[in-house]
This record gives C-alpha cells, structure tokens and sequence, in this order.
C-alpha cells in the first residue's frame, strides 16, 4: 500500500500536459510501426496472440514483433494512467471526452490487433487496425490541446477583430547605404553588391527546403532507377522557379514591406534594383524555369508554372493581406514541388506523390504561426491578418499542435504508401517527439524565443523527414 501510495504521489507530481505528451509519443510510435512494412513482416512471424515462440538471434522480426507487443502493453498503462489523471485533474468536458474515447478504442485496437496477427488480416483489414490507432493518436492530441488552451491561455486577451487598414509606419531609410560607402567600394564592390542583390531576391533561404521536398518526391516515384539527368533538370527548373516567385513577391509587397522592421532593407524596398528590373529579373528567371521543365515533362512545366503564379499572385496578392487562412492555404505552394519531384518521373500524377505534398501543406501552418507569433507586431504594422494578430496567441499555439497532430498521422500514412521502412519510422518518431516538445515549451513560456525555437524545430522535422524519405526510397 505504501509503494502504491508513493507511485500514486510520483504521478501526481507530473504536470498532465507532459503525461500526455508522452503517451501522445508512445502512440504515434506505435502507429508509425504499424504503418511500416517491417512490421507487417514481422507479424508474420508471430501469429499466435497474446505470445509466441521466444525471440532469437537467429530472427530478428520475431524480436520487433516482440517489442512491439511490449511498446503496445507499455503505451496502454500510458493510455489508462493519462486518462485517470485527466479525469481527477481537469473538469473541461471536451479533454474528458477526447480522453474517454482514447481508453475505449485502445482495447478495441487491442482486439484488432489480435485478429488481423492470428488470421494473417483474412478477418479484417489491417487498415482499419492502423485507422482506430491514427484516432486515439487524435483524440490525445485534441486532449493535449485543449488542457494547454486552458492552462496557458491569457483570458485578458483580446484579439483584434480584424486589422488595421492604416498602420502606423515604421521609420527606415530608403536606401540604407551612405554615398561615402558606395565610393570607398570602389566598381568591384558595387557589382558585388547588386549581385548580392539579385540573389536576396530569389529567397535563397527557402531554396534548400523546397528542392528537398522535389528530391522526395523523385525518389519515392524512382527508388534507385532514378537518373542524374533527371535530378538535375527539375532542381534546376525548381530553383529558377522559386527566385521567380520570390521576385515577384518582393515587387508586389515593396510598399508593405517598408512598414514591417523584417523587410524594410529588401533591395526593392530601398531601391538597390529598380522595379522594372526586378520585374524583368523574375520574368527571364520564369521563362528559364519553364524552358527547363519542358525538357522533363509538360506536365512539370504546368505545376512550374502554377507554382510561380499561385505564390506570386493568389497567395501574395490574394490570400495573404485578405485572410487569416493565408498560411493553411497558402501551404499549396510549398506542396506543388513535391508533385513536380513525382511528375517529373512519371508523367502523371500518383498517391505517394499526393501523399507527400499533403504533409508539407499540413506541416505549413504548424511551422509558419511559430514565426507568425514571433513576428506578430511586424505583421500588424504591415497590415496582414495572421492568425495571432486576427485570433490570438493562445488560439494560435492551439492550432500549431492540431497541425502538427495532423502532420505526424500523414507521415504515418506515408510510410505504408511508399513502402518506407524503419530509418524512415524511427526519423518521423524521433524528431516528431522534438517538434512536440518544442511546442510544448512554446505554450508554457510563450516567449519570443519559444516561438523560434519551434520555428527551428519544425525545420528540423521536415528536413529530417524528407532525408529518410530520399534514403529510404533509394535503398536497393
């Protein structure tokens, strides 16, 4: 009685936004082995239930069956305690709700489980077996983000209705270099510099990203019979379109960007490249980049071409200073290039393909509202209606971690869809648990540097997610 006493105090000691956390985690784990075919494979080596023959050097699959049955006995104990502790702790109906549903459907996937292992899945799908796990998995988080709601919301705050038609402008220079400057550096210095220029236009820092996700999606459509030729073509058409985009994008938001303290010294803004070269800039970069397209596909060269003018005009012009949905839709850009990365190998359009873009539109918001929370007084100076500065702090960290719920069950889905194996799984589990725990940090402290520490740790997560995919993939 006394040590139950003790591990009754131990748990009570931890705060329920990490219980969950880490139930949340020991879930997704499960999901992302399910979901994986080396698990699969290794179900059939153990299709007696609960237990089967004693693991052996001589199998491995019949040690990760093992483990996994024993990963599944460990999160269920999670499961239970994270609901008993839910329910003494916290009187919000809806994190009751999400966390009764958790506990009923975990036996019910129990169940599934020893179905699908002892008929060989004759009785039942196997996709219903990782449908119930992807729900629990749902109903933690929605648990998770709706205690966070309501222990770190700030119930003085009052997010604006809308935003301001006028905003106080921010003092800058219009051109930030003093005549003397320009003289001591000499006509070497000076083409340097425009280049340099030039290149800021582009938006080099979303290059490396957005090629990543081409790169995936070439090699979940190729595997190893991927070509150099091909590599080379769609990247190449791949950077020439985001300089374009970005271009445009600094033309189009020159008067805006004067207001904000982040874009104020663009070479737009302070009249380093005239406007009409700029113009020019992203209309060779444009024509280049479709040229380059058409060598691979036309149909490359379609998405290319709607990828420039959905950035540059729907998202730029459209979405982003009209509705604080800007970020969700706007996420379609970042999606596109991992469906030319499928097209340019296929020529058509397939489920991975598909697959892997709707990651990177869900991860879109759960990455972008970290920087939206940091730069939220630049953005209301600028005039754009971003989540935080239209709905709030507390609402926006609550829609951080729904998307990067939403992100992980798609990466989960990804696995079974591209045929990805362990490196894969254990990528998306180990940095997802970092990402979480990132936003996690983010609600508690709600600081500045919070924000930017998820903004880095979503980087992460995609960069990582997106190297095991091309890994994976490529493995003979």
């Amino acid at each position: 009685m006394k040590r139950e006493s003790v591990l009754r105090n131990q748990i009570d000691d931890v705060p329920l936004s990490t219980l969950l956390a880490g139930t949340i985690v020991g879930v997704y784990l499960l999901v992302i082995a399910g979901a994986t075919a080396s698990i699969a494979d290794a179900a059939a080596t153990c299709s007696t239930w609960p237990a089967c023959q004693p693991p052996s050097v001589e199998s491995p699959a019949l040690a990760v069956a093992w483990g996994h049955r024993v990963l599944a006995a460990t999160v269920g104990v999670a499961v239970l305690v994270s609901a008993i502790v839910g329910f003494r702790r916290v009187s919000d109906r809806r994190v009751r709700a999400a966390l009764a549903v958790a506990v009923v459907l975990f036996p019910v996937q129990v169940g599934l489980g020893a179905v699908v292992t002892v008929t060989g899945a004759a009785g039942i799908s196997p996709a219903v077996h990782l449908g119930v796990a992807m729900s629990i998995f749902g109903s933690l988080v929605l648990a998770l983000a709706w205690h966070l709601e309501t222990m770190y919301g700030d119930p003085t705050e009052e997010p604006d209705s809308g935003v301001t038609t006028q905003p106080e402008p921010v003092e800058t220079a219009v051109d930030d270099e003093q005549p003397s400057t320009r003289r001591d550096r000499g006509p070497a210095g000076d083409i340097l510099a425009t280049l340099q220029a030039y290149f800021r236009l582009t938006k080099p820092r979303l290059m490396w990203l957005l090629c990543l996700v081409a790169s995936a999606g070439m090699a979940l459509a190729a595997g190893p019979a991927l070509t150099v030729e091909t590599i080379l073509a769609t990247l190449s058409g791949g950077v020439l379109a985001i300089g374009a985009s970005g271009t445009f994008n600094h033309v189009l938001e020159r008067d805006v960007d004067k207001r904000m303290q982040r874009t104020s010294d663009r070479p737009v803004v302070t009249d380093r490249i005239p406007i009409r070269n700029a113009v020019a800039f992203g209309l060779v970069l444009s024509a280049l980049s479709l040229a380059i397209f058409a060598t691979v596909n036309l149909l490359a060269a379609a998405l290319g071409l709607s990828a420039i003018l959905f950035y540059s005009v729907v998202y730029t012009l459209l979405l982003k200073p009209n509705t604080v949905q800007n970020t969700v839709i706007g996420g379609f850009a970042g999606a596109l290039p991992a469906l030319i990365g499928w097209v340019a190998v296929t020529g058509t359009f397939g489920v991975p393909g598909l697959a892997l873009a709707g990651i990177v539109f869900l991860w879109t918001p759960a990455h972008f509202y970290n920087l939206a929370l940091a730069y939220q007084d630049d953005y209301a100076r600028g005039g754009f209606p971003m989540m935080p500065v239209v709905r709030g702090e507390t609402v926006t960290r609550k829609h951080i971690l729904l998307y990067l719920g939403a992100t992980l069950l798609a990466a989960s889905g990804l696995a079974t869809l591209g045929n990805l194996g362990v490196l894969y799984g254990a990528t998306v589990s180990i940095v997802g648990a970092i990402f979480l725990w990132a936003v996690l940090v983010l609600h508690r402290e709600r600081t500045t540097d919070a924000a930017f520490r998820a903004f880095h740790a979503s980087n992460a997560f995609l960069g990582a997610l997106l190297v095991a995919v091309v890994i994976d993939a490529m493995a003979v």
